[in-house]
């Protein structure tokens, strides 16, 4: 079970995908994330990138908890088609962003 809501991984999806002019923004919008909720995401992300099986997921979360060595903002912001990895991801785990990457879009 991830830790981290799908609002919050929309949000991160959407702001990936701006990364050039959203860097500052996504970052700091890491850094205020708990540990719980970043080690999900990292999962999450292994998972839409075929490092883990979707039937992994807590192994995924594990690994994630014990093998940061790096700011886990500095992870994800330095990993090539984050965004695509991440909606990947939660497609493979049957979580559906699409609301809430609307919401987002409209300003909710």
């Amino acid at each position: 079970m991830l830790d981290i809501s799908t609002h919050k991984i929309a949000q991160v999806v959407l702001m990936s995908r701006e990364l050039g002019r959203a860097e500052g923004e996504l970052r700091a919008f890491l850094e205020r994330m708990t540990e719980d909720e970043l080690t999900s995401l990292v999962a999450l992300m292994w998972i839409g990138r075929d490092s883990f099986a979707p039937e992994e997921l807590s192994e995924a979360i594990e690994t994630a908890r014990n093998e940061a060595t790096t700011p886990t903002a500095d992870y994800l912001l330095g990993t090539p088609h984050l965004s695509d990895h991440l909606e990947n991801g939660a497609d493979a785990l049957g979580i559906s962003l699409g609301d809430d990457e609307d919401d987002l879009i409209r300003g909710g």
